[in-house]
């Protein structure tokens, strides 16, 4: 019955945010006189949502706000849809400007597919998750995401380089994406579990023990996912530049980012690691991520040299 109650909720956040979308989505469209308004547009407003949820998390969290959690989480997949319906408009205008590509390709369209992915993960692990704390984190995490592709990534739609049209691109940048994605909502697990012994904090989490299977449930979710995203990523790059591996910046810290959630992974079923150890291991892991995305293309030149902004 606890179960059926919490996804009916989310169910009703779930529609509340559509409404939400719904009405953004027809305001700009007819403030711009187009029925598919400027994709950065959207891109922006979907920003502005994800910080406002993210507020809302964090006042539900410290003001003890009860209908906080509702209205963050309806407010999260407001953003999460028209994040989403952005991708799809720019999709289409790709098409419109005369290049016709999946909008995969280059700093800013991963940036604003990385924030699609954070959110995403996050609200559908809503449907099993008793609690919604966790979004204060997530949301702005996401909103940060967001924010740095407005501001520093060219939203512009320009032809591709022949190593980007690919197919294998395609699945290497959804697939990393959602293993990204998981593990930026397990890095926001492994903080509460760090502040979990708080007392303003036990009223909002679930037990120490379900707050840890989650945390790793969402790291096998992720590492499932970044596997598949180096393994495709490898066969792209034998079709670009006619090698599978060869020890790229990129390549190198994606795989050691593998290889951290790997020995959590590891240390988990041959060793026994949970709670604090495991906590941390979500948080370091995620660093990499962090730096395998930012600091690889903005610091170390290589074959993802591309992604950085001129």
């Amino acid at each position: 019955m606890k179960t059926e109650a919490l996804q009916q909720r989310s169910f009703s956040n779930l529609l509340l945010g559509f409404v939400i979308f719904a009405i953004i989505y027809i305001l700009t469209a007819l403030k711009s006189g187009s029925i598919l308004p400027d994709n950065s547009i959207l891109f922006g407003l979907s920003t502005f949502i994800y910080l406002t949820a993210g507020i809302v998390y964090l006042i539900h969290w410290i003001f003890k706000w009860e209908k906080g959690a509702f209205f963050g989480s309806a407010i999260g997949w407001g953003g999460f849809i028209l994040n989403l319906v952005a991708f799809i408009v720019r999709w289409i205008q790709t098409y419109q400007a005369g290049f016709g590509y999946v909008p995969l390709s280059n700093l800013y369209e991963s940036l604003v597919f990385f924030g699609l992915c954070i959110a995403g993960v996050y609200l559908f692990s809503e449907f099993k998750i008793p609690t919604k704390i966790f979004g204060s984190i997530v949301f702005l995490v996401a909103s940060f995401v967001m924010a740095y592709a407005s501001l520093k990534a060219d939203a512009s739609i320009r032809p591709l380089i022949p190593a980007l049209k690919s197919n294998w691109l395609i699945a290497h940048v959804i697939t990393c994406f959602l293993g990204y994605g998981a593990f930026a909502v397990a890095f926001a697990l492994g903080i509460f579990y760090l502040l979990s012994g708080k007392e303003n904090l036990k009223k909002y989490l679930p037990s120490p023990q379900t707050l840890d299977n989650l945390m790793y449930r969402l790291i096998l979710f992720g590492f499932f996912w970044l596997t598949i995203g180096i393994i495709t990523g490898a066969v792209w790059a034998n079709q670009a530049w006619g090698s599978y591996w060869s020890w790229d910046p990129k390549e190198t810290w994606s795989l050691i980012t593998w290889l951290i959630y790997g020995g959590a992974i590891h240390a988990r079923l041959m060793r026994g690691w949970s709670g604090k150890k495991m906590a941390w291991l979500s948080i370091i892991g995620f660093m990499s991520v962090l730096f395998t995305y930012f600091g690889v293309n903005f610091f170390l030149a290589g074959l993802h040299s591309y992604a950085t902004p001129s």
